[in-house]
């Protein structure tokens, strides 16, 4: 989960002021944080955590583990410190390190070859990892494409409005709805 609204602020406001990269990395991820906790309120078959290994507890007991992710990724030296860095790439390393799939819920359909908003942006169904590191701008983070050819991964991105949709594509159901599938 990312850090919707409150880390677009901070990105509003490091715009406008020009705050250090470590300080924006720092307070985005908090805000992740943020929306986790409103989450799990609304949410009876989930638990929060902070670590790896009790997200994998959770998970196996058959709960939902919603991760506060801040403390892990704060400490983690691998990721850089940029707006190139989102939910989506720290989901890449949190399924790396769990050895688990990854599925990138955004709010549209998958990839598309320019900005959605667009008139002319076409949708893509299914791209290769070395195809997308060649995009300027996506409905991914720019890191997550490097992230998936360094671990080796493929990844489904779907829109996480519609919720019927992310199921279909966990319970690896037969989907005839757009969704885009980024293999290796």
């Amino acid at each position: 989960m990312g850090g919707g609204e409150f880390a677009n602020l901070v990105r509003k406001y490091d715009d406008e002021i020009g705050f250090s990269n470590d300080i924006t990395h720092e307070v985005a991820i908090n805000s992740m944080d943020i929306l986790a906790k409103l989450m799990y309120d609304k949410l009876a078959f989930s638990e929060l955590c902070c670590s790896l290994e009790r997200a994998q507890n959770i998970a196996n007991s058959g709960k939902i583990p919603i991760m506060l992710c801040s403390k892990l990724i704060l400490e983690e030296e691998s990721l850089k410190h940029s707006w190139e860095i989102t939910s989506d790439s720290i989901a890449a390393f949190i399924a790396n390190e769990l050895g688990a799939k990854l599925l990138i819920a955004t709010n549209v359909d998958g990839i598309y070859d320019k900005d959605p908003s667009q008139a002319d942006a076409k949708f893509i169904n299914d791209i290769g990892v070395k195809k997308l590191l060649s995009f300027d701008e996506s409905s991914i983070d720019l890191m997550l494409p490097v992230l998936l050819k360094e671990y080796g991964f493929d990844c489904y991105v779907v829109n996480g409005k519609i919720p019927e949709r992310v199921l279909s594509i966990i319970n690896e159901e037969e989907c005839d709805f757009p969704y885009t599938f980024i293999h290796n």
